[in-house]
């Protein structure tokens, strides 16, 4: 028999339907092989085993059924020839390298006597404590969720039960010699049908390798995932153990999504839904002497602590905020009308990779300015984020959606994006650590196979013997490039005469920062790029107003950038050290290096 294909439209994950709520649907008309759910749209696909179950649910669903409160209607059927190719979330035949499963650990009294041992009533501190997902209670040593370790100079009165003096042996008989001595401590879990815990990999300081957990009064879907954004779900039986070893333990985090079913394989091979009941996790790890020595180093906190960044390095990271405080948001603050107004032409290699994402994408503009690369291409969603709240105010006026934040630390979900710009926004970031941070957050936000577009002033304005648009803009000065930037002092003398507190800052506080001459070949890589605010009723700047004066003799504020300028292949090597992508493209665009990155 050959599988069928069916469309469902008005039924996706941008409609607010659960993959759970399609399989309840249709599991009377039998022969579900699989749902597959795509990212960022509004329909699904149903695949039967065979015609006669696809006819079916053809004939009872189609027009007839809406499963979301929105206004998406009902939901639509249609045979498709072939489906996209997504690999859906119910592989429950693979498993993390290292993961152990042994079904029927324990017997049914086995079970009771577990359950019942256990004393909630417990007054001591911490103990017995009820969080906001489900009743912790812990043996031996207390796990501090505060610190996300344990106090190992500080066990507690109470140790592991005696019912659970079985484990060594128990694991002997299955051919399972995991642990060479009883665990030293044990977290007992209670939840109640709905509830579940945040993905996380126990604290690997903490914690020697294994751990395991024993799943009692109810079976549960436990969802492990790897930092480059595999996920695979792991059916847990009721009376199972499950042991977490090597990679599984160190480098895969595992979490329980709250809800109130699971999506399960049936012997036959179809899926159904299994509702969950009340089920009590007793998770038992051998507190660790010492510091963890494992090799990998992403999810360790004792290598990174032994690898940490040195003082002056955090010192460098303060200073680094303080400068783009002063000199990038402030004066953005104060120039965002004015620098909107010479910000109106888009880049045609821009606009083309936004005109290259497909119909349904979501596009995340960081650092979007005042939205001049939205609305280049009809049938995508598209949010803008900015430090800025002047330019986004100017967004928001011309209807786009944007929100406040900083590029270091974006406030969305992970895998939400297939496309993501960064168009001069990098080299106002202070420090190469700074600027990994925000090429990481964007990887982040990306869908697996998602690109980003990435742009950043250049130092070479001149390449081929053609000049940048930025040199050629320069009308007024023709000085010879050794007379381009003056020294430091000077330029910081004639700063302070300035009536805007921002220079007189960057006399201050910065004083080691040259300032550049504008519509000039560039001398440093990190330097302050005066801005003249236009002032009404007088000479009109230059079309970037990076460089001009006022025929009349009046002051005319001055605030002053800082830029990082990237040297060639400096953006290549930065971007290739983002674990979870890869560069596909790079070029040189009118005075910027770019580059395309994509998710893997």
């Amino acid at each position: 028999m050959q599988v069928v294909y069916v469309m469902v439209a008005n039924a996706g994950l941008v409609t607010g339907l659960q993959q759970e709520q399609l399989l309840e649907l249709t599991l009377p008309y039998g022969g579900v092989d699989s749902i597959i759910m795509l990212p960022g749209k509004s329909y699904c696909f149903l695949i039967f085993k065979d015609v006669l179950h696809a006819s079916r649910a053809y004939v009872s669903i189609h027009g007839k059924i809406k499963l979301t409160p929105n206004d998406s209607g009902p939901l639509y059927l249609a045979y498709a020839e072939r489906v996209p190719e997504f690999s859906h979330s119910w592989n429950y035949y693979q498993k993390p390298p290292g993961l152990i499963l042994l079904e029927e650990f324990v017997t049914e009294d086995e079970e009771e006597s577990l359950l019942n041992c256990i004393d909630w009533k417990t007054t001591d501190s911490h103990l017995g404590q009820t969080l906001k997902h489900r009743r912790v209670k812990h043996y031996g040593y207390e796990f501090r969720y505060d610190i996300n370790s344990v106090d190992k100079d500080c066990p507690l009165s109470e140790i592991i039960p005696s019912e659970c003096n079985f484990l060594l042996d128990r694991l002997k008989e299955n051919n399972a010699n995991v642990l060479s001595s009883f665990p030293t401590q044990l977290t007992v879990n209670h939840y109640q049908p709905g509830q579940g815990i945040p993905p996380h990999v126990d604290t690997h300081s903490a914690f020697e390798d294994p751990i395991l957990s024993l799943s009692l009064g109810s079976s549960i879907v436990m969802e492990f995932r790897h930092q480059i954004g595999q996920m695979i779900p792991v059916l847990l039986p009721r009376r199972s153990l499950l042991i977490m070893s090597e990679e599984a333990r160190y480098a895969w985090s595992h979490g329980i999504t709250p809800r109130k079913t699971d999506v399960i394989p049936t012997q036959s091979g179809d899926l159904t839904i299994q509702q969950r009941g009340e089920r009590t996790s007793f998770t038992f790890r051998c507190i660790r002497k010492g510091e963890c020595t494992c090799v990998y180093h992403d999810q360790c906190d004792s290598y990174k602590k032994k690898n940490s960044i040195s003082k002056v390095h955090i010192i460098d990271d303060v200073l680094a905020a303080q400068l783009e405080s002063l000199h990038v948001h402030e004066v953005y603050e104060e120039i965002a009308n004015h620098f909107s107004h010479t910000r109106h032409k888009p880049w045609p290699n821009v606009v083309s990779f936004v005109q290259s994402l497909p119909f349904g994408s979501l596009l995340v503009d960081v650092g979007c300015g005042n939205g001049k690369y939205f609305g280049k291409k009809t049938g995508i969603f598209e949010i803008g984020c900015d430090h800025s709240v002047g330019l986004a105010d100017v967004c928001r006026d011309r209807g786009f959606e944007v929100f406040n934040c900083n590029c270091l630390s974006l406030p969305l979900k992970s895998e939400i994006a297939e496309g993501c710009l960064s168009i001069a926004v990098l080299h106002h970031l202070a420090t190469k650590e700074r600027r990994l941070r925000a090429v990481e957050e964007m990887v982040r936000i990306l869908l697996p196979g998602g690109k980003a577009l990435i742009y950043v002033w250049a130092k070479e304005q001149e390449r081929y013997k053609t000049q940048s648009s930025y040199l050629k803009q320069d009308r007024k000065n023709r000085k010879k490039v050794c007379d381009s930037e003056l020294k430091h002092g000077q330029q910081h003398s004639d700063a302070s005469k300035s009536k805007d507190t921002t220079s007189n800052k960057a006399s201050s506080q910065f004083p080691s920062l040259p300032i550049h001459t504008n519509r000039t070949q560039f001398q440093h890589q990190d330097l302050l790029v005066p801005w003249k605010l236009k002032v009404a009723g007088k000479a009109e700047l230059d079309k970037t107003t990076e460089a001009s004066h006022l025929e009349s003799s009046q002051e005319v504020p001055t605030f002053y950038r800082y830029y990082h300028v990237f040297q060639e292949g400096e953006l290549e090597c930065l971007c290739s050290s983002v674990k979870g992508a890869k560069p596909i493209q790079s070029y040189y665009d009118q005075g910027n290096w770019c580059i395309v990155l994509e998710k893997i």
